[in-house]
């Protein structure tokens, strides 16, 4: 009597753990099932998602922002502006009997001229011109010329004039409409090493009166004159809006790029 009861208490403890048990392992294949079907739906939902994300993600790196864009559309227009301007100007074409050969740097600020003479090899490099627009005080009368002189657009110029034993005479010059304004001037020996820096004398203007005609007539013989300098004028104007809009160029493909 004692054992049968003690046997109908036991299957009584085990029999919600048998229920939970079935429940347990029905629930897991239905959730399993439930799972696989998630993971099913949710594959194609990914590769649809990816379908249509990826064209858009590619689209997105692909294309330049807008700032870019904007700048490139400034850029073309400025190029557009700059070969019309430059079609509009008069360019002067080297002047019959013009005694140097003119060696053009592309995609530099400098041409230089070359020319032989009387045993003598002569090189001048012209640098683009200074065009100040001359707004100045007029109130002071006393410096009325000096004003007029640096309102005036000018080329800077390094004139060398070499002897055949390698000596060098060189001239640092501003060259005005029909004025040309020896600033210094120095004697360089080939021999001498590089860092050395040779004495240029006094200021050219505190030279004897004399002796600064002597040398300007120096410089003409040679041919650095007024007539000379104005055609140069004229050509690194011209060279200084090839030179603008070959930078611009660049610019335009940098951007692209």
């Amino acid at each position: 009597m004692a054992l049968s009861h003690m046997l109908k208490r036991s299957a009584s403890r085990f029999a919600p753990l048998i229920f939970n048990h079935k429940h347990l392992s029905h629930n897991h294949h239905h959730t399993s099932a439930l799972f696989a079907a998630f993971n099913d739906r949710s594959s194609g939902m990914s590769r649809n998602l990816l379908q249509r994300s990826f064209p858009s993600y590619l689209h997105h790196y692909s294309t330049r922002p807008s700032s870019d864009e904007s700048l490139l559309q400034v850029i073309k227009s400025e190029i557009q502006c700059a070969v019309e301007s430059r079609k509009e100007d008069q360019v002067e074409e080297v002047p019959q009997g013009f005694p140097f050969k003119i060696q053009d740097h592309h995609g530099q600020q400098t041409i230089t001229l070359t020319r032989e003479y009387q045993g003598e090899t002569i090189s001048i490099e012209v640098h683009m011109p200074d065009i100040i627009n001359g707004a100045g005080d007029d109130t002071d009368d006393n410096n009325d010329e000096g004003e007029e002189s640096a309102s005036q657009p000018s080329i800077p110029l390094v004139v060398q004039v070499t002897k055949s034993r390698g000596r060098t005479l060189e001239f640092d010059c501003t060259a005005y409409p029909d004025e040309i304004v020896i600033d210094c001037l120095s004697v360089k020996d080939p021999d001498a090493a590089v860092d050395q820096i040779p004495y240029e004398g006094p200021e050219f203007s505190d030279l004897d009166e004399n002796l600064q005609k002597a040398f300007h007539k120096y410089l003409e013989i040679r041919g650095i004159k007024a007539s000379t300098t104005n055609f140069l004028h004229g050509y690194m104007v011209d060279k200084d809006s090839k030179e603008y809009i070959t930078w611009l160029k660049n610019l335009e493909k940098f951007i692209k790029d």
